[in-house]
């Protein structure tokens, strides 16, 4: 935003939905940047360590004379619910986060700038290129790749011992083995839909595939249907995760010795170690400084096994894209600040938070750790969500965290899977 300096900017109260709207192609001239302003970052929950924070702010400002960057913080619910109104305000910010799963919904509704002209400047080959086609519309590049993040399996061996699972279904198995009344063999909370998927794909299922013009949903198909059973005994026979809850509260479960497998993204392990607190004590949540002394003392992590032996089972490729809103009244320095985000100087800084950087070169900065090593194995064998313009409206409208809730509550997977199918055909088709 170019605005006098101390100056707040404008958060939409609610969503807007552009129906049927697909403006695409937002081409426009630049817009010609004031000798001096405030160029306003948007970045999401904590996964951005204050390094890097601070390295974006030291070096935009020592590069650009009479300008202040200012980093806000937002929350994941804000892209859902408010980002939206806020890109098409007048008022937009100048480089926003999100999801990988919503830039082409924000590309297809024109509120992002066309960002083609400079793709070579912001990394080219080297950007990691599954998230770049998450940023592609038309082929028209919207949105470039932040990081990327899998999740893996952490484990201890005071709760666990030392015989791993080689299998999807082993490992459900020694969930279940490890179930007690107060303990998870597997932690998992019936919201967290992100952890539900490799049932699915492991078996060969699908959410959605398209024919043609067409989306044809398929989580009631045999194979999906396969492993959302699978699921359903996890949630009844190695679970004590609220049915009705999310991810959120594993870390804390985990450290109090209530948790056999946590699966959770790699750079949670600074949550479980310490070395990054856990928690918004602001929003009244319990803060985790974790448990280094405890049960992280010999925290270890392995990728999710799959359907054989020797093969893990697809994870969800998690992850986020920056990009610049086409209302952004500083969009030459909005450039200048992405250019800055995905540089080796700042792609290191965010490896170091055991992030997978956006740049295929800055891997080399991950840390040598168990964590780091599994997360590269899953995404080895990692998937994405259906690559329509409308699947952000589908995670919006929590279509599946709401199913994976009744399938947790013991409800008929077969029926639940054929009314999901409906309902997410009804958005990808509309």
């Amino acid at each position: 935003m170019n605005k006098k300096l101390g100056a707040f900017a404008l958060l939409g109260a609610s969503a807007v939905v552009f129906a049927g709207c697909s403006t695409g192609g937002n081409a426009a001239p630049e817009k010609t940047d004031a000798a001096t302003g405030e160029l306003t970052v948007w970045l999401v929950g904590s996964d951005t360590p204050d390094t890097a924070r601070d390295y974006l702010k030291e070096t935009f400002e020592a590069a650009n004379e009479g300008w202040a960057l200012t980093i806000e913080e937002k929350t994941w619910d804000d892209t859902d619910n408010t980002y939206t109104a806020a890109l098409s305000s007048n008022d937009a910010p100048d480089v926003v986060e999100f999801r990988n799963t919503q830039a082409i919904g924000f590309a297809d509704a024109g509120l992002l700038l066309d960002l083609t002209d400079i793709k070579e400047e912001l990394g080219g080959d080297d950007l990691l290129s599954g998230l770049v086609d998450a940023g592609t519309l038309d082929g028209s590049f919207y949105a470039a790749p932040y990081y990327a993040s899998g999740r893996v399996i952490f484990y201890t061996p005071q709760v666990v011992g030392d015989t791993l699972p080689t299998t999807l279904e082993e490992y459900v198995a020694k969930g279940k083995e490890l179930k007690s009344d107060t303990v998870s063999g597997i932690f998992a909370p019936g919201k967290d839909w992100y952890n539900a998927l490799p049932y699915v794909w492991a078996g060969g299922g699908e959410i959605a595939v398209q024919d043609g013009e067409t989306w044809d949903a398929q989580l009631s198909s045999a194979e999906s249907v396969k492993g959302l059973e699978m699921l359903q005994d996890v949630y009844e026979n190695a679970s004590v995760a609220p049915v009705d809850g999310n991810e959120r509260l594993g870390n804390i479960a985990f450290c109090a010795g209530e948790v056999g497998f946590l699966s959770s993204p790699a750079w949670a392990e600074g949550n479980l170690t310490g070395a990054w607190p856990w928690g918004d004590e602001a929003a009244g949540e319990e803060v985790s400084k974790g448990c280094p002394d405890t049960y992280a003392k010999d925290l270890n992590a392995f990728a999710l096994p799959g359907a054989s032996a020797g093969e893990t089972a697809p994870i969800l490729a998690g992850g986020s894209t920056i990009a610049i809103p086409f209302k952004s009244d500083s969009q030459g320095k909005a450039k200048a600040a992405m250019k800055i985000m995905l540089s080796e100087g700042y792609q290191k800084l965010m490896a170091a938070q055991g992030l997978v950087p956006a740049t295929v070169s800055a891997a080399e900065f991950l840390p040598d750790t168990p964590s780091a090593q599994a997360q590269a194995a899953a995404l080895a064998n990692s998937k994405g969500t259906p690559a329509s313009p409308n699947w952000g409206e589908v995670e919006k409208a929590q279509l599946i965290p709401d199913a994976l809730v009744k399938i947790a509550q013991g409800g008929d997977v077969t029926e639940i899977a054929t009314e999901l199918d409906a309902a997410i055909e009804a958005i990808l088709n509309g």
